[in-house]
């Protein structure tokens, strides 16, 4: 079948691409408010787009024209932390998923420990083996939507930490330590399975 995207009502839309767009990172954002108020959110609308220098990208919806609190956080502060998420983490990112007030503090409400980055002020998560700061580049907001849009915000990885556990010699991870989650469609998540390697061919 195919589907001209201007006839499919959003819904459709969104079912198709997170269906068929697998697996996807998890880029579990932290960001604070400028109250103070610490906020954590999943976001699979999430990968890396360059190394040099590194900067990373993540995409919130803005559901029925409502900002999600990581948006209005990070647009306020210019600031925000990546945590990736494994196996061990994967039921508190999911209560972190959950629609709460503005006020609530979600590393609280998961049961995960903030702790200090070096160099901005949103928490990390102590439980999460790999955090990225952030420092915010770019965003912008789809234009044309049927249901609130989204925005894309790219960020600069200024501080990378990463626990022993998943470090082998040369900088490579070790991915039996790490055990990464990704997204799939609906309430469905995937763990690394069975890996392949192909090397790649160089002219």
């Amino acid at each position: 079948m195919q589907f001209d995207t201007n006839d499919l009502d959003y819904f459709s839309v969104y079912k198709l691409l997170t269906g068929s767009i697998i697996p996807r990172p998890i880029g579990w954002v932290s960001s604070i408010s400028e109250d103070g108020i610490n906020n954590l959110a999943p976001f699979s609308y999430f990968n890396a787009v360059g190394d040099d220098p590194p900067h990373l990208m993540f995409s919130t919806g803005i559901g029925n024209h409502k900002q999600k609190d990581t948006l209005i956080n990070v647009l306020a502060t210019k600031q925000f932390v990546v945590n990736m998420v494994t196996e061990e983490l994967v039921e508190q990112m999911n209560i972190t998923a959950k629609a709460v007030s503005y006020d609530v503090d979600e590393f609280e409400l998961a049961g995960v420990t903030p702790i200090a980055s070096e160099k901005i002020k949103p928490m990390r998560v102590k439980e999460s083996p790999i955090n990225f700061e952030c420092e915010l580049v770019h965003h912008y907001f789809l234009e044309e939507h049927k249901n609130g849009g989204a925005c894309v915000l790219i960020g600069r990885i200024i501080m990378m930490h990463f626990d022993d556990s998943v470090l082998l010699d040369n900088f490579k991870i070790n991915m039996e330590s790490y055990k990464p989650i990704a997204r799939l469609a609906g309430s469905n998540y995937a763990k690394i399975g069975e890996l392949i390697s192909i090397k790649r061919i160089i002219d």
